[in-house]
Order: C-alpha cells, then sequence, then structure tokens
C-alpha cells in the first residue's frame, strides 16, 4: 500500500465508477470486431421484419467470442417490431425440449406455465395458437446448444420447433442455434428428419486477436474504472492474459477482481500484481460456468473423481455407486457428459490382462473445482 495519503482511497470512495461494466452480463452499447457476423445474423433475420419465416442459423466458435452478445444485440434491434417475438434460451439451465418449451411460453405469454399437470402437447399448442392469432414470427435463439446435445435432447427440440408449421398452419418459426462446443459437428448429431429442414445459414465466431481484446478492454476499462486507475501497460498484461486463456469474458472479470485488490489496499490504482493475483481466479471463470449447470448427481462424480483421479472407470465407478447408488449405464452417461464439457477426460487406455479401458482424468487443478462446487 502506497504511503503518500494522496494515493489512498478513504472509506467511502471506490475505483469504479460503473461496476455493473464489468458483469459478464452487461451488453455493451458498442460492439466491435465483428462486422461481417452481425451482417451475415442480419441478413438471416431480415425476412422476419417483412413478416416471413427468417432463415435458420448456426454459431459456432470458441467460448468467449461475442456469440451471445451478437445475438442479444440484434434482438433488441427487433424488440421495436410489434409482430416479432425474440426468446434466447440458455440451454444450460433448460437442457431437455419441454424445458426449452416452457421457456418460450413464458416469452410469449409474459408468465410461466403450471409446473406440473401440463402435457407437451398441451403446452405446444397453446404457444402455436397464440402466434398464429396475434400474427406474429418467434425467432428462438438456443444457446449452448450443446447441453440439449449431452442429454439428447437436440433432435427431439429443433424438429418441434422447425416443424411447427406442418402441424400448426401459419406458424413462423425461426431458429438460431449457438454452440461453443467445436468438437459437436451438429449437422451429422441430428436425426436426419431434422436435418431435412434445418439447412443453416452458418456463421463463425472466432477468437479475438490481442489488439481487439485491448480495444475492447480499454472501452469497458473506461466506462467501468474512475480515470487513471488503469495504465495502458497494465491493461496491455490484462489483454495478453486473456488472448493465452482464449475467452474474452476472462478479461472482463480479470478487471473487476483487480479493481477489487486494488480497493483492498485502498489504493486509486491497479498495479501488475493485482492483475496477477487475481488472474488465478479469472483463468477459471469458464470452469465456474459449467459447473454451476451440473446436476446434483453429476456433482457426486466430480467429487468421487477428485480423490480418484487417472483411475479406470471400474474402480471410479465402485466409489460413485457406494456414494449416489446409481447403475453403471447412468454413470457411463454422466462420464460422457463431463468429458464433453471438457471437465475431465476420460481416454481409453489398454489394461494389462484386460483389454482397453477408459481412464477418467479431471482437466482442472482439484481444488480449483473444490473451490467452485461448495
Amino acid at each position: 500500500m502506497s504511503d503518500d495519503p494522496e494515493e489512498m482511497l478513504s472509506w467511502d470512495e471506490t475505483v469504479f465508477r460503473d461496476e455493473h461494466v464489468f458483469e459478464i452480463d452487461y451488453l455493451p452499447d458498442a460492439f466491435h470486431h465483428r462486422t461481417s457476423q452481425l451482417e451475415s445474423l442480419k441478413y438471416a433475420l431480415r425476412p422476419a421484419v417483412r413478416g416471413s419465416r427468417p432463415l435458420n442459423t448456426m454459431i459456432q466458435g470458441p467460448p468467449g467470442t461475442g456469440k451471445t452478445t451478437a445475438v442479444q444485440k440484434l434482438f433488441g434491434e427487433l424488440g421495436g417490431q410489434s409482430d416479432i417475438q425474440t426468446v434466447r434460451v440458455n440451454c444450460q439451465v433448460d437442457s431437455t425440449r419441454y424445458a426449452v418449451f416452457s421457456r418460450l411460453f413464458q416469452g410469449i405469454f409474459d408468465y410461466e406455465p403450471p409446473s406440473s399437470g401440463i402435457s407437451f402437447k398441451k403446452l405446444f399448442g397453446q404457444l402455436t395458437e397464440r402466434l398464429v392469432d396475434d400474427e406474429d414470427v418467434l425467432i428462438v435463439a438456443l444457446d449452448d446448444i450443446n447441453y440439449l446435445f449431452y442429454e439428447n435432447e437436440a433432435s427431439d427440440t429443433l424438429g418441434s420447433l422447425l416443424r411447427a408449421h406442418e402441424t400448426h398452419s401459419g406458424v413462423k418459426i425461426g431458429v438460431i442455434i449457438i454452440s461453443s462446443d467445436l468438437s459437436l459437428d451438429v449437422i451429422d448429431e441430428i436425426d436426419t428428419r431434422v436435418q431435412s429442414v434445418f439447412r443453416p445459414e452458418e456463421i463463425f465466431f472466432p477468437r479475438y486477436s490481442v489488439d481487439e481484446i485491448h480495444s475492447i478492454l480499454r472501452e469497458r476499462a473506461d466506462r467501468g474504472f474512475h480515470q487513471d486507475v488503469i495504465s495502458d501497460t497494465e491493461l496491455q498484461r490484462v489483454a495478453e492474459l486473456t488472448a493465452e486463456s482464449g475467452d474474452l469474458r476472462v478479461g472482463i472479470d480479470l478487471l473487476r477482481r483487480a479493481g477489487l485488490n486494488a480497493e483492498m489496499r485502498a489504493s486509486r490504482t491497479i498495479t501488475g500484481d493485482d492483475i496477477e493475483s487475481a488472474y488465478e481466479k479469472s483463468k477459471h471463470v469458464h470452469l465456474s460456468r459449467s459447473l454451476r449447470g451440473l446436476s446434483e448427481s453429476e456433482r457426486a462424480l466430480l467429487e468421487v473423481l477428485i480423490d480418484h483421479d487417472g483411475k479406470q472407470a471400474g474402480a471410479v465407478y465402485e466409489a460413485f455407486e457406494a456414494v449416489t447408488g446409481l447403475g453403471y449405464t447412468r454413470y457411463s452417461e454422466l462420464v460422457n457428459k463431463l468429458d464433453q464439457l471438457g471437465i475431465i477426460d476420460a481416454s481409453y487406455a489398454d489394461v494389462e490382462g484386460r483389454g482397453r479401458s477408459r481412464e477418467l482424468s479431471l482437466e482442472y487443478d482439484p481444488q480449483a473445482i473444490l473451490d467452485r462446487l461448495d
């Protein structure tokens, strides 16, 4: 801490002008370095403005590359159209067909459907009837659709949306799917009957360069911090760490945590030490986000794996079954999901005298996982 009183915060002061700017869900006024992607998305959605069904769209790219922000920006612009309804569904939270349509129902009717006692057919019927009666076009964004694939719900969900006009004449629904799992071949993984009606426009969001990250974070810092809180030298270090992670959200979270570290020292400025110590937590933004959506049994499996890291799948199952009582089939499904999420690695290895067996290893430091499971 500086001994110069002029460089120290008083108890009621802060380095932040607007701390909300550093929240992950903050939607910036300006959205830079994604001009071509925005234009492609506008092209796909333009028919909706004329009262027609928009083109279906598939948006792919690594985490933290602006995919969700792009959709939210355009949904905001379309919000002024009285005959267009837009609903973004977070599939990490709503990972079944029924949950997705419940979210759509809430978006259309402005209240949640009954939590029980209403069939999918009735829910679907009420939603489509409302769209036809109001002559509205519905644009659905299935964000993180990979979670629907992990639960084997993607084909049924997409099929219901894409074929709605076949069973309910006059319904106009366009679908945007957003995926951060680059190992997932969306088209190959959905049923052929769904493939035939999907045929999406494809938009790719690449990782930001260091210079692009720097300019984005500079704008956030200018809006979120008071003047001269962070120098350009320190901001460049934040940009470099963010580029290493490949996820812009790491940099946004890092700025906020570095600011809080400076405040802990009652300092008016962020130092390199503030940044380096903050990075130890910010670098796990993606892990924190993945863990938030896990079920109780998935969390239980991770806790077992912390004590059995690197062991064969059979040995891990014995410990898991003792804790949960769940069968091997369900256990195998949970292993596959955690593997697809990148939280664990489930690779086949040769075992002497037993052929090939899967070896389960954590992809993150065990303590980092434990800290975020609590």
